[in-house]
């Protein structure tokens, strides 16, 4: 067994396998909690979202970076198909799907640290934005950046989110506002596939009104559709479209105009719906036939029926409302209580959340919107594929999907959330490829 090279800050990051060495056999035995998440190939909802599929005493075996067969240990080591095999003994320890993070904002520039301070004196996010701050303060940061410097952070950030079990991420645009600003921002993205973590790009046009557009919202979403969208979709830089719709941002007449150019280019959609105030833009997710609806702070109970009724996932982002100091978090168990599908996301932004430590948001999901340890983390990982359309591949350790998984130093599952502010990840493995090992750990 190689041992794994420590990055040059140190901080336990290591790729074990090459490309060509990934055809090789790993298995993974010993394991005293494996947690496959494993179920019907559609969105857990209800009663489903909570059976995390556990097998004590279970192994891996990996080929080619995809699972080969999972079970009991017993059963997987005498397998002829084993033979041969490279062992990583996890002795004792959790293993749980990498988590699937399908909200963020991931090339954002630098801090926004006064705004921070503000806040903590008392003023709103809103009033910060109406200001001229907020999204505004990054798509200043986003346009006069070169390209090599937001490259780097965003890199940086990707690796922090390796050592916290993620192994893909949806990332958007959306904070340069202009046409060259937005294309460098999908290029970026595009080149960060896989180091080392995924990355599914998207493209969030309307995410505030720029300054040469102030007063002209229409002209704006205009603009979008004529000059940047057309490029964007000819050049596949991006494989979904957002857009913000709430109060001091769109209505839903102009997302649905941007949304409905969007799709008709190809686009999936995504939204992001009900965060401060309740616009009507559930209804237009669901009625456009987007993935994915997110944040839903001021969610109505009529909307909730729709996203019950409907294939969209609710994706909740507790991280913003902890780092806004709000109080109204998502109502989660009302949602899975009705039947909806909801997955669960960091929101990794400068300005509402500013982290992107998936167990800490898995914290927030028990204890401030009262879903249960297995809710949250079928809602982090699978849920989270299926809202990226990728949950054939990832979200779960099942036959024939990539081996995207994580140990964690734990003897159950629900230590990760009960453990708050603490992460207990040893090593994230990513289409077989060892991408974080924390330096102390056993595992492999």
């Amino acid at each position: 067994m190689k041992t794994p090279a420590s990055s040059p800050a140190g901080q336990g990051f290591a790729c074990l396998e090459s490309r060509a060495e990934m055809k090789r056999k790993l298995l993974l035995r010993g394991i005293r909690q494996l947690v496959t998440v494993r179920g019907p190939a559609v969105p857990r909802r209800g009663r489903q979202l909570g059976e995390p599929g556990i097998i004590t005493d279970g192994a891996v075996l990996i080929e080619q970076g995809r699972i080969a067969q999972i079970g009991p240990s017993a059963r997987i080591e005498n397998l002829a198909e084993a033979r041969g095999a490279e062992e990583l003994a996890c002795p004792g320890q959790v293993v749980i799907p990498g988590f699937v993070d399908s909200h963020t904002h991931l090339v954002h520039g630098p801090p926004r640290l006064d705004e921070y301070e503000m806040r903590i004196r008392g003023a709103s996010y809103e009033e910060i934005a109406a200001a001229g701050g907020g999204i505004l303060t990054s798509m200043r940061a986003i346009r006069a950046a070169p390209a090599s410097r937001l490259r780097y952070q965003a890199a940086r950030a990707l690796r922090q989110a390796a050592s916290f079990g993620i192994t893909t991420v949806e990332a958007k645009s959306g904070y340069g506002l202009d046409e060259a600003a937005e294309l460098k921002v999908l290029r970026i993205l595009k080149t960060l596939h896989g180091e080392p973590v995924s990355v599914v790009p998207t493209f969030l046009g309307p995410h505030a009104v720029p300054p040469e557009f102030a007063g002209r919202p229409d002209e704006f979403i205009d603009f979008l559709i004529g000059r940047p969208l057309p490029r964007i979709t000819q050049r596949r830089l991006a494989r979904f479209a957002d857009a913000y719709c709430d109060r001091n941002a769109f209505t839903v007449d102009q997302t649905r105009r941007f949304l409905a150019a969007a799709k008709e280019r190809g686009l999936g959609l995504r939204l992001h719906a009900s965060q401060f105030s309740n616009l009507g833009a559930v209804a237009l997710a669901a009625e456009l036939g987007a993935l994915s609806v997110d944040h839903l702070e001021a969610i109505e109970q009529a909307d909730i029926d729709i996203v019950a009724r409907s294939s969209l996932i609710a994706t909740l982002l507790p991280g913003s409302v902890f780092h806004l100091g709000l109080s109204r978090y998502a109502p989660a168990r009302a949602l899975i209580d009705a039947g909806a599908a909801v997955a669960l996301a960091t929101d990794f932004n400068p300005g509402s959340s500013p982290s992107i430590s998936m167990p800490f948001v898995l914290s927030l999901a028990c204890t401030q919107m009262r879903m249960t340890p297995a809710e949250a983390l079928a809602a982090a990982t699978i849920n989270g594929a299926h809202a990226l359309g990728l949950a054939a591949e990832t979200g779960s350790l099942e036959h024939g999907k990539w081996a995207d998984l994580v140990a964690l130093e734990a003897s159950d599952y629900r230590e990760l959330p009960y453990y708050f502010g603490m992460n207990p990840v040893s090593m994230t493995m990513r289409r077989g490829e060892i991408v974080y090992m924390k330096e102390s750990s056993t595992c492999p």
